[in-house]
């Protein structure tokens, strides 16, 4: 009687394991961690894994899918099976380089896993810092052809009404082409754009040598002109790209940047030069006009080059 009794104990102890353990002991986590923001976890080896169990982490803050985009500035990610009875592979691998196994004991914590810094996309101040820095550059020392024509609209008056009049109507303008040309909702040829752009240049560098102050149509001319300059300036911004989650703060940040590098370079002619000469008598004969043929001679061989 006494036998019998622990083995009916026995019997009962054995069919109380859940009857996922022995499944589980056979279980493999995969994760992998992508170059385009984004991860994503494969279960191997398990028929009855239940999403709902695991407590996947960034940084201590949960997500609740098995793939998806990569949290903002993340560095570390866990996982824990809280189904798990037994020990099982967890496989981890940020794109391009070698994996890391950890092995799991039942519905322990895994340890951290640092994040590759070329799969984790960067915060919202890292992005407005970094296409801050990328609008800077495209003008200095990068952007020639813009330069050229923002001391275009210096030359012709040093005049800090005339001077700020012309350029927010450029800035205004260059600002709707290069929003909407990078929503989609612009699409113009570089093959017009580029020789537009330095047929501009010229055609304000002959105006500075014909006209003596700003007439009232050189800012609806500049306003034009900037519209064209933003398809330019979007043509670059898709090469470098902008980040979907972040394309917003993005644009805005590129476009500051530009706005920045123009008033360096107005700052800068101003300092070297009209502040100390505008005053001459001779100061457009000898400078105005010979820098705006200068201008204007590399804004047409610019054309000339551009179209051909």
């Amino acid at each position: 009687m006494g036998f019998r009794y622990v083995r009916a104990l026995i019997l009962a102890a054995l069919l109380a394991v859940p009857a996922a353990a022995h499944e589980i002991g056979t279980m493999r986590v995969d994760v992998v961690f992508h170059r385009d923001r984004t991860w994503a976890a494969k279960i191997v080896g398990t028929r009855k894994f239940i999403p709902q169990a695991a407590d996947i982490r960034f940084d201590g803050r949960k997500v609740t899918t098995l793939s998806g985009p990569i949290p903002l500035g993340a560095k570390a990610f866990t996982w824990r099976y809280a189904r798990a009875y037994s020990t099982y592979a967890l496989s981890l691998s940020n794109e391009g380089e070698s994996n890391l196994r950890q092995w799991i004991e039942g519905d322990a914590t895994s340890k951290p896993f640092v994040l590759s810094r070329a799969v984790v996309p960067p915060t919202r101040i890292e992005i407005v810092r970094q296409y801050l820095a990328l609008g800077f550059t495209h003008i200095l020392p990068e952007g020639l052809d813009h330069i050229l024509f923002v001391l275009g609209m210096f030359l012709l008056t040093a005049r800090v009404r005339d001077v700020l009049t012309q350029v927010t109507a450029f800035t205004v303008a260059h600002s709707i082409t290069l929003g909407l040309t990078m929503y989609g909702a612009v699409s113009v040829s570089p093959r017009i754009v580029e020789p537009a752009i330095a047929l501009s240049i010229a055609y304000i560098a002959v105006e500075n040598v014909i006209a003596t102050r700003v007439k009232p149509w050189r800012v609806a001319v500049v306003f034009c002109f900037g519209l064209l300059h933003g398809m330019g300036f979007a043509g670059v911004l898709k090469e470098l790209g902008l980040p979907r989650s972040q394309f917003l703060p993005a644009l805005l940040s590129f476009n500051v940047g530009v706005e920045c590098g123009q008033l360096t370079v107005i700052a800068a002619a101003f300092l070297l030069f009209a502040y100390w000469w505008q005053s001459k008598r001779w100061y457009r004969h000898r400078f105005v006009v010979p820098a705006s043929v200068a201008i204007g001679a590399v804004g047409l061989f610019w054309t000339v080059q551009r179209v051909l």
